[in-house]
């Protein structure tokens, strides 16, 4: 059984299109397209199911068309609007580029001049400014901002982000 940890989440099916079974799919990451996925996962009942693809097309930057195997008219797209997509993490080490910022959850942080600082717990996107919220290893939770700018290598592999941080950023995240 998948779990939610081996997935992170790519969009979610809004509505149907057409009467072949067609989905609008809103998206915030293009990942399935960048790897060539045959499949992409859907929460069903809080099960992640996969579901072949047969066809899609991008609508613009935001909306894919989208049709399934297996979801062949309106009433089974119909079933499907609602449903978050995702994408297994396992697939991301096989792409350039940066997947969307919750695939990193999970993830250590570690700053080049002081080691390790925690792991991300969530990523707050609700503004302009994302943000990481770190479990940090010293106790306490700190918000570092989310730039591949600060970036400096990422290992898939051992789920690590390397950053160089703001001098002073980690002091100003301290709670008293």
């Amino acid at each position: 059984m998948i779990t939610r940890d081996e997935v992170y989440k790519i969009g979610a099916i809004t509505k149907t299109h057409g009467i072949g079974g067609e989905l609008n799919m809103s998206i915030i990451d293009d990942i399935f397209d960048r790897v060539d996925a045959e499949y992409l996962l859907c929460d069903m009942d809080g099960i992640f199911v996969p579901f072949f693809i047969e066809s899609y097309r991008f609508r613009n930057d935001m909306v894919v068309l989208i049709k399934f195997e297996d979801v062949d008219n309106e009433n089974d797209a119909r079933r499907m609007v609602g449903t978050e997509v995702f994408f297994p993490k396992t697939m991301v080490t096989e792409v350039e580029g940066m997947p969307a910022w919750d695939y990193f959850v999970g993830f250590a942080i570690i700053e080049t001049e002081k080691g390790t600082i925690g792991e991300v717990k969530r990523v707050d996107d609700s503004t302009v400014n994302v943000l990481f919220e770190i479990v940090m290893d010293r106790g306490g939770e700190c918000l570092i901002p989310v730039n591949e700018d600060l970036i400096t290598d990422i290992d898939h592999q051992h789920k690590r982000i390397y950053m160089t941080l703001p001098e002073g950023l980690l002091s100003m995240n301290d709670v008293e």
